[in-house]
């Protein structure tokens, strides 16, 4: 059985912005016994087919041609969430020993006198002890002028936004990243959406690929007055017609965001959203507004989303029809919160194999593991 550990950082954070002093944080440290913990992840090994990787750190590592590069956000929230994305993602890749994951934390916090993502990475490197990956410190002010107010608060929390400064903040030698929200579980081989992905996107010199989903109605994300005046105009020319794109699973050409401003883009929409109110959801309108027309569609397969409800009740929903290669509970409803709560939905029951979480009273983890 693998062990269990401590994850005092879980609890931290909901604490950082009522009381950041040093000894609010040390006293909770010292008091941390019940906990949230997690079981240490099983160790999945490469197939024989997999293609050979640099034994280096650091930026060598990283930038090593034959990873596959997945980024992520690491928060309390949602941090067990991410640590059952990570371990699904492991558990079905045929070479997990390639992925490289980019993980991303608030920065400024201090807990006991140590950083808070530094404690955060420390957690994941315990979770999952032979995993390579980076965690980069996002600085909230980056984005905090221009986050205007959503249908739910978690849409406004900075690190939403992180999906926009990438390729600001990977290094350059990083070509192409799956961005991954924290609440999806991968039931497939990661490579063969990065592979697709890739393909696409260099055929049509394109920036983002994903699944998109033409039949939904596309003016319900901007509100009326932004058609009234002319909101249509902002997607004359684009290769396509406009579609709905979920932005927690894409797949982005780092080089051409780069060389395209394509933050810079984002941020601008979200200048005039602030002076003019055009749309009541959080990053995701700005998304539409550079990109809609111009993704390039991968298979529905890869973001089986709208798992968690709407972002008001968060009802259950089942599954699309057809394959299923992700799926993702977007929406107010998550899989840890109603099954903590006794009340879960069917789809939630998919989730949970992948938990790590250990529940205190019983002092064993909510999935049986070897």
């Amino acid at each position: 059985m693998p062990s269990s550990l401590p994850l005092s950082p879980f609890l931290l954070f909901f604490f950082f912005l009522a009381s950041p002093t040093d000894a609010f944080f040390s006293s909770l440290l010292a008091a941390t016994g019940d906990a949230p913990r997690f079981a240490e992840a099983p160790h999945f090994r490469n197939g024989v087919r997999c293609p050979s990787i640099s034994a280096g750190a650091g930026r060598a590592a990283a930038c090593d041609p034959s990873h596959v590069h997945i980024a992520m956000t690491l928060d309390a929230q949602y941090l067990r969430g991410s640590v059952a994305a990570v371990h699904s993602i492991l558990k079905h890749s045929s070479c997990p020993d390639t992925l490289f994951f980019h993980f991303f934390a608030p920065a400024g916090g201090r807990v006991g006198g140590d950083d808070l993502s530094r404690l955060l990475g420390s957690t994941v490197r315990s979770v999952f002890p032979a995993l390579r990956f980076e965690v980069y410190p996002f600085r909230a002010e980056l984005v905090s002028g221009l986050i205007s107010s959503s249908v739910r608060v978690a849409l406004q929390n900075p690190l939403n936004y992180v999906r926009a400064y990438l390729a600001d903040l990977i290094d350059s030698c990083v070509q192409r990243v799956v961005y991954l929200d924290s609440d999806v579980i991968v039931v497939d081989d990661i490579r063969r959406l990065w592979d697709d992905a890739a393909a696409r996107l260099d055929s049509a010199a394109a920036v983002v690929a994903a699944p998109e989903y033409c039949h939904a109605n596309f003016t319900r994300y901007f509100a009326p007055t932004f058609w009234a005046e002319g909101g249509a105009q902002a997607f004359a020319g684009r290769r396509h017609r406009p579609c709905y794109f979920n932005t927690g699973v894409m797949v982005m050409d780092l080089r051409r965001w780069r060389a395209g401003g394509y933050r810079r883009r984002i941020e601008r929409w979200m200048e005039v959203q602030r002076e003019r109110r055009i749309y009541e959801l959080g990053s995701l309108p700005p998304f539409l507004l550079v990109f809609a027309g111009e993704v390039e569609g991968l298979e529905h397969r890869w973001n089986q989303h709208g798992l968690g409800g709407d972002n008001l009740t968060g009802e259950c929903r089942r599954l699309h029809p057809g394959p299923v290669s992700l799926m993702h509970w977007s929406g107010k409803g998550k899989p840890w919160d109603r099954l903590d709560a006794g009340n879960p939905c069917p789809v939630d029951q998919l989730w949970k194999p992948y938990d790590l979480y250990v529940r205190p009273s019983s002092g064993a983890s909510s999935i049986a593991t070897t």
